[in-house]
């Protein structure tokens, strides 16, 4: 004998159901909050701990470094110099404690959200980058103040304190920067290490007149701005051949055509970090044609990035790829403008790195999702 289910009966269970489903995706997204705030917590507490311990420490070493002195702002043996070299360390330091702590909810293999795995190689460049972040802007800030305080020494307290207070927010910013990182996060990195480096040693340069010649003028002295140049141009290179992996890590991989235009992206991506690491590592004085030809490579190789954008990403936004077409264009008419002898090459230079760097953040921030590393 069959038994026969009554329609309210029938009503009752899909109901049941139903909210059965809704209460479980409640119960689960309320758990995902509590872990998200769980962890932010937990990463700010482990921050603020590290940054005291680097207070601690730095203060140690500018008691035994600083006692019965008056130090000078800027230059050599300066409060300036050792709050730049212990903030750099500090950095270093807290980025790479902050990827290489285990999480919970995170493997300890250092893999994005969306399973691209961090290698030795990114962790080594990105806390140089982090560490060339600290060390430039303390030295810009130095810098800064000693032209606004022309004269000025510091007694050896309030010294240890500065000098012991930099040091530990250059490590719990680090912290908490990779403790979150995520490839849009990357973008900014690299634009905030390039105006902090760019800045530092227009305002370190020696000869006033630089600009009269190119913007790779900066790197061809024998003071602190052509190193401050160069070793940005390095670790910039260094930051855009990981943003190469990261950034193209969710672009669509479906097919064989998918996965070749990918690996396209990827590999010019890699051809402009490598050519912009060589116009640091050749300087135009002693490497001419070098040096302008890895600069004009550059500019072709963001060029073909950008004129085949739409064949190798069609997914792209397509105002986002318009625009890259302007870049091009803006480029292009600079270029016929300084031929022409309307502007200097310094102009053209700056011009067109703003434009490119801007793009490649651009790029981040449409291609990948906000996801947390």
């Amino acid at each position: 004998m069959t038994r026969t289910q009554s329609p309210a009966a029938s009503v009752d269970e899909v109901a049941t159901g139903r909210t059965t489903s809704i209460d479980t995706r409640a119960s689960a997204g309320a758990v995902g909050a509590r872990t998200r705030v769980r962890r932010a917590l937990d990463d700010e507490s482990f921050a603020l701990t590290f940054g005291a311990f680097a207070f601690a420490g730095s203060a140690i070493v500018a008691i035994f470094v600083f006692w019965g002195r008056e130090l000078p702002i800027d230059g050599r043996h300066s409060l300036g110099e050792f709050a730049a070299i212990a903030g750099a360390v500090a950095a270093a330091a807290g980025f790479a404690t902050s990827r290489l702590r285990p999480h919970r909810d995170r493997p300890t293999d250092m893999r994005a959200a969306d399973g691209t795995r961090y290698w030795w190689f990114d962790l080594v460049a990105l806390s140089a980058a982090y560490a060339a972040i600290a060390l430039l802007g303390w030295i810009g800030v130095a810098t800064i103040l000693d032209h606004s305080f022309v004269g000025a020494t510091v007694f050896a307290s309030p010294a240890v304190v500065l000098a012991a207070a930099s040091t530990a927010l250059s490590a719990y910013l680090a912290f908490v920067s990779g403790a979150n990182l995520t490839p849009r996060h990357l973008s900014l990195v690299l634009a905030v290490f390039l105006v902090v480096g760019m800045v530092t040693a227009m305002l370190s340069a020696t000869d006033p007149q630089w600009w009269q010649m190119n913007l790779s003028a900066l790197g061809i002295t024998h003071d602190i701005s052509a190193l401050t140049f160069n070793v940005t141009l390095i670790v910039s290179g260094v930051i855009v051949t990981t943003i190469a992996r990261f950034g193209t890590a969710t672009l669509p991989s479906a097919t064989d055509a998918d996965r070749r235009r990918r690996g396209t992206v990827r590999g010019l991506f890699v051809l402009l970090g490598a050519l912009l690491a060589c116009v640091g590592l050749f300087p135009v004085d002693r490497f001419f044609l070098v040096h302008n030809t890895v600069a004009t490579g550059m500019c072709v190789a963001f060029a073909v990035l950008v004129v085949g954008l739409p064949w190798l990403i069609p997914t792209m936004p397509k105002v986002f790829v318009a625009l890259g077409f302007v870049y091009v264009g803006v480029i292009v008419i600079l270029a016929v403008l300084f031929s022409a002898g309307i502007y200097n090459l310094t102009a053209v230079e700056l011009v067109s790195a703003l434009l490119i760097f801007s793009w490649i953040i651009l790029f981040l921030r449409n291609a990948h999702p906000a996801v947390r590393a």
